[in-house]
């Protein structure tokens, strides 16, 4: 072992490019994980949204399009459209200490909408990791029509 370390640093020396490749891997990882635990909301896999609904009674929202909304939804779920999302509206804001649970097709709209919600006070906000995709992969129920 100490004669690995003593060749460590002539490894380095020699490898340069190599060596400042995983120095950046490793920054962009720490960094990616700080941002993970400072946002302030929580990524859900399919069957933790499963249980957050039934053991908590989430709210669900939708932020997908109307046209996607009725295509397929995740049944309980209230479409409200990202352009739409007020976090101040009374009906909103009334579920301000309520486990708050936002979806769309991808994941990516409802990562924004979890942003925003978390930046208007509510305490308990979750996104569906992967949106409607994963949710269909995992063959959980969808319904479809409106709300």
């Amino acid at each position: 072992m100490s004669d690995v370390l003593h060749r460590l640093p002539e490894f380095l020396g020699n490898h340069v490019y190599l060596t400042l490749g995983f120095v950046g891997v490793l920054v962009a990882l720490f960094v990616t994980e700080a941002q993970r635990f400072t946002r302030g909301y929580a990524a859900l896999t399919p069957a933790g949204l499963t249980q957050l609904i039934n053991r908590e009674n989430a709210l669900l929202i939708d932020v997908s399009a109307q046209a996607e909304f009725e295509k397929g939804h995740i049944p309980g779920a209230k479409h409200v459209a990202m352009s739409a999302l007020d976090p101040e509206h009374k009906d909103l804001a009334r579920a301000r200490d309520l486990p708050v649970a936002v979806v769309c097709r991808t994941g990516q709209a409802s990562a924004q909408a979890a942003q925003r919600l978390r930046k208007a006070g509510f305490a308990k906000v979750f996104w569906l990791e992967g949106g409607l995709a994963a949710w269909s992969e995992a063959q959980m129920p969808l319904a479809k029509g409106r709300a």
